[in-house]
């Protein structure tokens, strides 16, 4: 917006975005943007906010409005950090606004605001800290039997596969978990990808340090949910584990969903 920027001129520009996960880039920032973040789910109940500026986040700050007051949520120099996630309530879960405030400059040098953001149901709205340190729903624990028939149904990936390697990230508190995929059963987007070489079926799955993950020999089977475009672990049995619970509430009916 900034190439037909007039000094004078106050008006700010009101976008509407109707879906509860998605991005907006705002190309040479001037003056400012009200984001209106208002999904289509009149069912729905969001009561946290995730935002997450691309690497190259320049030319602008995020406020989210409270009762008519601003408050700030990513400010420029914070766009540049890599992982950096901004959590927050959203007061009313129907409609959250974002104020994006242009950064004055001197030249037209080009500037691109651009972030990711989610809108999560109550379901993942933890303690302030894990919100903090990564968008998860994996607790660190082992899933119950009922919880490991609802994964196969409702994660965003289900996996067959081994542990190639486990990296420790301890500055942004994450572990990653690099897997190689013998079945790909289900995936949202393409997290695990073909290796032209070889033919494997590869990909990576993060999850918190304090879950302490070590590299485990045997097929797992590994599901999760997407966030920003990585996967996050959640339940994860050894796959032999998972076939027996599984055929056993199948023969009583019991299954919530065909595997």
């Amino acid at each position: 917006s900034g190439l037909s920027w007039e000094p004078h001129s106050r008006a700010v520009e009101q976008v509407h975005l109707r879906c509860t996960e998605g991005s907006l880039e705002w190309m040479y920032p001037a003056r400012a943007l009200r984001v209106i973040l208002e999904p289509n789910l009149s069912s729905a109940r969001h009561t946290t906010v995730c935002i997450k500026p691309a690497s190259d986040f320049q030319g602008a700050s995020i406020y989210v409005e409270r009762a008519g007051q601003l408050h700030l949520v990513v400010s420029e120099a914070e766009g540049a950090q890599p992982h950096h996630v901004s959590c927050f309530s959203a007061h009313t879960p129907q409609r959250v606004a974002l104020f994006l405030q242009a950064s004055p400059q001197r030249d037209i040098s080009r500037r691109t605001a651009s972030f990711q953001y989610e809108l999560l149901s109550n379901q993942s709205a933890a303690s302030p800290e894990f919100k903090k340190m990564a968008l998860v729903e994996a607790m660190c624990r082992p899933c119950d039997n009922v919880e490991l028939l609802m994964a196969i149904c409702s994660s965003d990936f289900v996996v067959k596969g081994s542990i190639r390697n486990v990296s420790h990230d301890s500055e942004n508190h994450m572990s990653q978990v690099d897997v190689s995929a013998h079945k790909v059963y289900r995936q949202k987007n393409r997290i695990f990808q073909q290796d032209e070489a070889s033919g494997e079926w590869r990909g990576p799955i993060r999850t918190l340090l304090q879950c302490k993950v070590k590299k485990g020999g045997g097929d797992f089977l590994f599901t999760g949910n997407e966030h920003f475009g990585e996967a996050w672990l959640g339940c994860a049995p050894r796959f032999k584990d998972f076939m027996f619970i599984y055929w056993a509430a199948r023969e009583r009916g019991a299954n919530p969903c065909e595997f």
